[in-house]
């Protein structure tokens, strides 16, 4: 039985998956409380699907980008969890699990707003692969090389509506938008991919931050400049 669980954005997301398919599945939208209401979700979907800790056999774990306390949450009881239990665990990338949602498409971008015109983001493939490097980016960098594919492209992001006139914009007809619904984390998806992935080193287990590229942040450091010398 597998355990699955993020809580990078505003939503909470936890799933059990029995290698085969999702039998339970709880999310709830509240960042600002992960921290309280994670232990008590994944109880919730354990006794519902009358599992025990003893009957989990895999942890999977979403790291991030996100939320910096967010990502820290789900990562540290990921950890603690597997170690208890002597169980394996895995760490999959938030935003690869958020691609998820639009599995089947040729080209998917997920991301999510970083602030200050940045978002974290990445491209993969119909089955979850990696086309373009995950990024902590300027939006208008990060577009500029979705244009240059000249293909189409299925944008999924929590934060889509802050960006989606500039992306309908840049991309025109290439632009595609999954319905709403298909927009935020799910833990189910998380499960299901991770399920088959080899165990994370514990020691590797760490926050995907997804540092800004120096270029973008030294802009931002003289922007900062900027504002102190006005």
């Amino acid at each position: 039985m597998i355990l699955a669980m993020d809580t990078s954005t505003d939503v909470l997301s936890v799933s059990l998956h029995n290698n085969q398919e999702i039998i339970e599945e709880y999310s709830s939208k509240n960042k600002n409380k992960h921290s309280t209401r994670l232990m008590p979700a994944i109880d919730r979907i354990m006794k519902e699907a009358k599992v025990t800790p003893q009957d989990l056999t895999k942890i999977v774990v979403g790291m991030g980008p996100g939320s910096y306390t967010g990502v820290r949450i789900a990562l540290s009881t990921a950890k603690t969890m597997a170690w208890t239990l002597n169980i394996p665990v895995v760490g999959v990338s938030s935003l690869r699990a958020l691609s998820l949602q639009a599995s089947g498409d040729d080209l998917v971008c997920s991301f999510l707003d970083a602030r200050r015109g940045l978002v974290y983001a990445g491209l993969y493939d119909k089955e979850g692969n990696e086309v373009l490097p995950e990024v902590n980016i300027m939006i208008d960098e990060w577009l500029e090389k979705l244009v240059a594919l000249n293909k189409p492209v299925t944008f999924v992001s929590p934060d889509l509506a802050t960006f989606q006139s500039l992306i309908r914009e840049r991309l025109g007809e290439r632009a595609q938008f999954k319905p709403k619904g298909h927009h935020l984390m799910r833990a189910g998806l998380l499960a299901e991919y991770g399920k088959d992935l080899a165990p994370t080193d514990p020691h590797l287990l760490v926050p995907n931050y997804l540092r800004l590229v120096e270029a973008e942040a030294k802009w931002l450091e003289k922007q900062k400049a900027d504002q102190y010398d006005r």
